[in-house]
């Protein structure tokens, strides 16, 4: 039973897509008995209608509402009693009328139900097929039914059916979609000494367009990227899969020329991608022998670099987005790292996750985050961030979260 009798109504009714005019439609019609016990249990138990609504007014009185199991219009049921003029109403034609696409097997249905039938089913001259009932009252009612309501409910089935068929394709192609763009993600992480690293990405669709991957640049060189795609969806997993296919396949030059490596990579990026698409990345490439690191950022969000003494440094911009223009440039910056060090790369799904104050977790609350869990392997030290910002949030999930958290260690 429905706890709100107009949400029941409005969620049975067909609305029109546009709001050319006010929304419109028969919510009920009354039908005055003697006894709502027994009504009901006629509506319910032998025409197999629903029970909408059955609660108290104000002014004490009882209300029901019953409606059949494919309509929209309900019927609210009002006891009458003696005093009243209503009374006079109970019994007789009301000149309601319900529509079936079977008469026949309706008639059928509720005469071994017990509903008693005026006149068995019949074609009268204006057409169809029509049948006359009434209930414990004696309230009267049609059951009547067209080869054109057959013939268009028959043509509704089939395209509810083609809508679910479809929808149950496109269903199944993200779901392979996912698992193809999981494959994407790093599946082999390069064993290093002096490091120790994690990524995750947390997709707030099926598929998205943040990337984060683990480049093996040569022995003892490790490669870090972080990026977002322009776009959601399957446009920006799409473009995602460009941006990934193109950064693996030519970073054989990756460690010797990264300016060339990135400047080649956003020409092909631009060459294969619209008007439209971009991406913003942060490429850092990391020397296991020396703990140097080296980095582009391409306008992304800075990086974090969380020194042991607990000071913080920003891996900030260094160039613009990538596939914007044809000729760009960036530049390299370096960084000497030292044990018990954490740099931290995410995408705005962290910092810009926002709660019901429409206050964003931002920066300060990731910095705090990264002090409180630094203890932590980089794996525990990623999970526990990423709860912390789905906690603060406590609201669907609206971009992907995607985060690499690095420590440096001592050699042993």
């Amino acid at each position: 039973m429905a706890s709100d009798a107009s949400l029941s109504w409005t969620n049975r009714s067909v609305l029109r897509p546009g709001r050319d005019g006010p929304y419109l439609c028969i919510q009920d019609v009354i039908v005055f008995v003697r006894d709502l016990e027994v009504s009901a249990r006629f509506y319910v138990d032998r025409l197999g209608f629903e029970l909408i609504a059955d609660r108290r007014l104000p002014s004490g009185e009882r209300w029901i509402e019953v409606a059949p199991p494919d309509g929209s219009a309900n019927l609210t049921l009002v006891a009458a009693t003696l005093d009243r003029p209503e009374y006079k109403l109970i019994g007789g034609n009301r000149w309601v009328l319900f529509m079936t696409e079977d008469v026949e097997a309706k008639y059928r249905e509720w005469s071994q139900r017990g509903v008693r039938f005026l006149s068995a089913p019949e074609n009268p001259r204006w057409g169809g097929t029509f049948a006359r009932f009434e209930d414990p009252d004696g309230n009267q009612f049609g059951l009547e039914g067209f080869d054109e309501v057959r013939q268009s409910l028959e043509l509704r089935r089939q395209a509810e059916a083609e809508k679910l068929e479809a929808e149950r394709r496109v269903a199944q192609e993200l779901a392979i979609a996912k698992q193809v763009q999981a494959r994407l993600f790093p599946q082999i992480q390069p064993e290093m000494k002096t490091v120790e690293y994690a990524g995750m990405c947390l997709q707030a669709r099926q598929v998205g367009g943040d990337y984060f991957d683990f480049l093996n640049l040569g022995p003892q060189r490790l490669g870090l990227i972080i990026g977002d795609v322009s776009g959601k969806g399957i446009a920006a997993a799409l473009l995602m899969a460009n941006l990934q296919a193109i950064l693996r396949s030519q970073s054989a030059s990756a460690f010797d020329q990264p300016e060339a490596w990135l400047s080649s990579v956003n020409r092909v990026f631009y060459d294969n991608t619209g008007d439209n698409a971009f991406a913003s990345l942060l490429f850092a490439e990391y020397d296991d022998a020396t703990r140097r690191m080296r980095y582009a950022n391409c306008g992304h969000l800075s990086g974090l670099l969380l020194r042991g003494s607990g000071s913080v440094e920003r891996l900030e911009s260094t160039s613009t987005l990538l596939g914007l223009f044809p000729d760009w440039s960036c530049s390299m910056r370096e960084q000497e790292l030292r044990p018990g060090d954490v740099l931290a790369l995410y995408t705005d799904g962290i910092t810009e996750a926002g709660n019901e104050q429409k206050e964003e977790f931002g920066e300060r609350r990731l910095i705090e985050s990264l002090r409180r869990h630094r203890e932590l392997p980089c794996q525990a030290m990623l999970t526990a961030i990423v709860d912390g910002v789905r906690q603060f949030s406590s609201q669907e999930q609206h971009d992907d979260i995607t985060a690499i958290v690095a420590k440096v260690r001592a050699i042993r």
